[in-house]
């Protein structure tokens, strides 16, 4: 059987996909050739799905040793949900609802599986966890900047754009179905450039790479703007049409001459004059930023520099050009009932334990280690879904130290045996993209997508919302909204008059599998604005610390996404078998590290022994450990985020892995 399904995973291309299934398993993955942005192939991730399936959990179990330890005694669902369902109303009853919080993420980006489930917990007033481990930093700036996270649409780039800057973003490896599309641009003309600290595939398929000190984009940014405002490459008119505060930035940029922005960044100064003149000179710019760019203390502030770029040029007048962060804003669904959302407004109290609270406590998910360890009164339940986060939340040593406590009542809802599910009193097996059905967006194109179910669940996998719905029955929950199935989830999120989404409905998705949203052609988001200049942004550089005078950057790794595939020998191999420390030949030598030799990696969180590679690829000053690896390919069986603090951005309240001031020194074996 070969049918289509959208990838569910946490990426911007939201590929179409065709599936091999035979006896009811996952034997084949392939890119599907009639979606206009998928175009027939699979990123090398996807190709391997099938391999990460083999060993998926298959029925409900119960902790049995000591916590960590990874041992279990299977059960029935009766048996699982009964009893989490009577320690968790023991919890509500003595401490109330803030005494649980979910912890979740984009295992999924269905919004029925990864949405959803929040109508539960909203419904029993738990603490409320802020999504902010990977996007809000880059969607505060950008929304800070123009509004709505809108961009050019990618099947306009090759046609129209002239210049591309792929800045802060490995695109060829997390956005890879945009390479065609600059393929084409480039073949037509368009010169590619790269700006990013070190080099990664992106950087060999640019036409020029420059390498910058992590957290100076705006340094740099001012530079460029510098010498536009200077040689009269600005377009004025689109400026006094469409922006606000523009004079305010331009003093600004003044005194970041590209002299002093050099200085800072390590971009020598004759490449910045000539990247300025060479964008101002093509007007027709599309500049792609990513989300990694922002994960820096100052990381909001120069994601808004540098996108404030094309606007200086009137490039948004054009289709295809412009800056990319995210599509996700042109998707306007109605998402009132989502996740159980209209309970936050503190209105229509029910029966049960809905007790609605508009002051209801929230944790940043990037400092889940101060709330497992330090919170007071104290987190009592966590749920986890849709997530791993003794691999990708900051501080594990303390997040372990948390999951530890006798006293926190554990529930993971997972695929396969992550290091977090090892740490569940209770483990509960979750379906496949294939097994359910979902509502797909995408933040890296404006196709909308529905999944259907392909085959039944394997063994006793459940949805997530099937769980959460079986535990609002067993407290007694009245909010309907909680016993919505995906359909009906569906059809509600569907349930808007706005024009982008004019003939879609879900029987048309049913139909078609996906549907492109009603666009206005050609797309020109902000050809009339509005850009705010104004206020001007910070210049904040990442500062390393006298004892760990290099900064660690953690991007993620051509094979890995997150995670997910994390469990795939195949893709643990092809990526070299373990996570490898990439260092500067000057920063090697002052430290006496060797290639291919064992070195200790400290930060003032931890220590983690890593191999070596001495290569040119990083700036120097800068080490670089690429992709999340689970903990148990490491030499010395520890993930980075050992080394990773819980400090957060300048805006949106995001990650700083980016910024990590470490020290390196190689391991003396007797």
């Amino acid at each position: 059987m070969k049918a289509r399904a959208t990838c569910p995973l946490d990426c911007p291309d939201a590929c179409s996909l065709l599936l091999t299934l035979e006896e009811g398993r996952l034997v084949r993955v392939e890119g599907d050739p009639n979606h206009p942005v998928t175009r027939g192939f699979a990123c090398a991730k996807t190709y391997r799905y099938p391999e990460r399936a083999k060993a998926r959990l298959l029925h409900p179990m119960r902790r049995v040793g000591r916590k960590g330890e990874g041992r279990f005694e299977r059960i029935s669902w009766e048996e699982a949900l009964g009893e989490i369902a009577e320690r968790l109303k023991a919890i509500l009853d003595a401490h109330g609802g803030e005494a649980v919080l979910p912890y979740h993420y984009a295992g999924t980006m269905g919004l029925v599986e990864n949405q959803h489930p929040l109508a539960f917990f909203r419904a029993i007033g738990a603490s409320e966890l802020e999504e902010t481990i990977c996007s809000t930093a880059g969607s505060a700036a950008w929304e800070m900047t123009y509004g709505p996270r809108l961009a050019p649409d990618p099947e306009e780039i090759p046609e129209n754009a002239r210049y591309i800057l792929l800045w802060g973003i490995n695109s060829l490896s997390t956005n890879s179905h945009l390479t065609p599309f600059l393929k084409e641009a480039r073949r037509r003309g368009a010169k590619v450039v790269h700006v990013d600290p070190y080099e990664n595939p992106t950087s060999r398929f640019a036409h020029e790479h420059l390498k910058l000190r992590p957290g100076t984009d705006a340094a740099l940014a001012y530079a460029l703007a510098h010498v536009l405002f200077r040689e009269g490459l600005v377009d004025w008119a689109y400026l006094r049409e469409a922006a606000t505060g523009v004079e305010e930035f331009q003093r600004k940029a003044e005194d970041w001459t590209p002299a002093r922005a050099s200085a800072l960044t390590g971009v020598p100064e004759e490449a910045i004059e000539r990247l300025a003149r060479e964008l101002g000179e093509a007007k027709r710019v599309f500049v792609r930023v990513g989300y990694g760019m922002t994960r820096h203390p100052g990381g909001g502030n120069a994601l808004r520099a540098v996108i404030l770029l094309p606007a200086l040029l009137g490039a948004w007048r054009y289709p295809g050009c412009g800056a990319m962060l995210s599509t996700s804003g042109a998707f306007p669904l109605n998402k009132r009932f989502l996740g159980g959302r209209h309970l936050l407004e503190g209105a229509h109290p029910h029966e049960g334990y809905f007790r609605p609270n508009p002051q209801v406590r929230r944790v940043n998910m990037n400092q889940l280690a101060s709330a497992l360890t330090r919170l007071d009164p104290p987190i009592r339940a966590l749920f986890v879904f849709n997530s791993n986060p003794v691999v990708v939340a900051p501080n594990t040593g303390r997040v372990k130290e948390g999951l530890l406590r006798e006293d926190l009542f554990t529930v993971v809802l997972e695929q396969v045996m992550t290091e977090t599910a090892r740490y569940a009193d209770y483990l509960l097996p979750a379906t496949l993209f294939y097994e359910h059905p979902d509502l797909y967006t995408s933040y890296g194109h404006y196709y909308l997508s529905w999944n259907e179910p392909l085959v039944p669940p394997e063994g006793e996998a459940r949805p997530n919302t099937w769980v959460f719905r079986e535990l609002a029955r067993r407290l007694g929950l009245k909010e309907p909204t909680l016993y919505w199935e995906a359909e009906d989830v569906a059809r509600s999120l569907l349930d808007t008059d706005h024009p982008y989404l004019e003939g879609i409905t879900l029987e048309r998705l049913k139909r078609e599998g996906f549907v492109k949203l009603h666009l206005p052609k050609p797309f020109l988001p902000f050809a009339k604005g509005p850009v705010r200049f104004s206020p001007p942004p910070e210049v904040i550089p990442t500062e390393p610390l006298p004892d760990y005078p290099l900064i660690l950057l953690t991007p993620p790794a051509h094979r890995f996404l997150n995670t997910t595939y994390g469990n795939v020998r195949e893709l643990v191999e092809a990526e070299g078998g373990e996570p490898v420390l990439l260092i500067h030949p000057l920063d090697a030598a002052a430290r006496g590290v060797t290639d291919g030799g064992l070195v200790y990696l400290r930060s003032p969180q931890g220590q983690v022994v890593r191999k070596a590679r001495v290569t040119e690829a990083p700036i120097p000053g800068t080490v670089v450990l690429e992709g999340t690896w689970w903990e148990k390919w490491a030499p010395d069986g520890k993930g980075v985020n050992h080394l990773t603090s819980e400090r957060l951005t300048d805006l949106g309240g995001g990650s700083t892995f980016h910024s990590t001031p470490v020290e390196v020194e190689p391991l003396r074996l007797a």
